[in-house]
């Protein structure tokens, strides 16, 4: 791959293992430039080890990775020259002024000082940190470090930004506002690769989404292709507790009727739309059964991966992750 390919990331059968402990077992995706790619999976899943093999900060034991056409081992330097990376955690000096974080950050790309204090401000700005610049970082908030932490990644004006979780331990406004700075940034022609365990997260701003779980890619697409594997959409009804629910449930008379006997739901796909749905009113109100409550439920992507994986994160998954860290510390 050529750095005028289409794909910014390409992967190829990536493994790396601790020992006994497999953490990739050969993940293959590509990046599109200008693009955002989700990579989703619970914890111990291998989302933040693929992070750090793109970035050179781990080797792997097998496989390939590009990034803008260098290989992550043979040419780590150049590598390094082309990508951005915010951790799980913000890195940011909490004793420095914002300002005086970026303009470190500058000098230590080898930026001249003139041109770190041009890209400086452009950053504040871009992040709505200019009011904020003069203050010291540990009177920012979490969202306000996490923003500059980006920024950070930023200095060098990389084409590629990776993200390990990004929103992690951020309250909803927060996420929100880094939502819109992590799309303002694709608009701007930036390839971006983020984790997350938040399906909306996911949901709101991948282009594409990647899905892996004990280290194996198990399912890749849009939002809506990884939605149609689980279903249709469903009309819910909640029948009153007036009414006879054993009658409703013959009324309805659906052979893909699912039932909540416990919340007296009952569940049917709605892929006659809107006349479907009139129909099945029209049969509950001729059976003289009282409908207390109708929605429609569009599956979601935590519908999507708790088909695909089978679980959420569980302990098991955090107890891998740390097993695969101690043996990383003792190598």
């Amino acid at each position: 791959m050529t750095k005028t390919s289409e794909n910014a990331i390409a992967v190829k059968n990536l493994q790396k293992s601790y020992g006994d402990l497999k953490v990739l077992q050969g993940i293959n995706f590509t990046v599109k430039r200008g693009s955002i790619l989700a990579l989703l999976g619970p914890n111990g899943a291998g989302k933040t080890t693929t992070i750090k093999i793109l970035s050179t900060l781990l080797l792997p034991n097998d496989g390939a990775a590009t990034i803008n056409g260098f290989d992550v081992v043979k040419q780590a330097d150049k590598v390094r020259a082309n990508i951005g990376l915010t951790g799980q955690y913000a890195a940011v000096d909490e004793y420095l002024t914002g300002e005086e974080n970026l303009l470190m950050m500058g000098r230590l790309y080898r930026l001249s000082v003139a041109d770190t204090k041009v890209r400086a401000g452009q950053l504040l700005k871009l992040f709505d940190l200019t009011d904020a610049s003069k203050r010291t970082v540990k009177t920012y908030s979490g969202g306000m470090r996490r923003k500059l932490d980006l920024a950070m990644s930023m200095v060098a004006s990389p084409p590629i930004v990776f993200l390990d979780e990004p929103t992690t331990g951020l309250d909803p406004r927060s996420r929100i506002a880094m939502w819109e700075t992590i799309k303002m940034l694709a608009q701007n022609g930036i390839t971006i690769l983020l984790t997350t365990q938040y399906m909306d997260e996911a949901d709101h701003l991948a282009d594409n989404i990647v899905v892996i779980d004990g280290g194996k890619v198990i399912a890749e697409g849009t939002a809506d292709q990884l939605k149609s594997k689980v279903g249709s959409d469903r009309l819910e009804l909640t029948i009153s507790q007036k009414s006879d629910f054993d009658k409703a449930k013959q009324a309805v008379d659906d052979k893909g009727l699912k039932v909540d006997a416990e919340n007296r739901t009952l569940s049917i796909a709605s892929k006659g739309g809107i006349p479907m749905v009139k129909a099945t009113l029209q049969r509950l109100e001729d059976a003289k059964i009282q409908v207390e409550n109708i929605s429609m439920h569009r599956p979601t992507l935590d519908d999507v991966f708790l088909t695909l994986t089978g679980h959420v994160a569980t302990a098991e998954d955090q107890k891998n992750e740390a097993l695969a860290k101690k043996k990383k510390g003792k190598k």
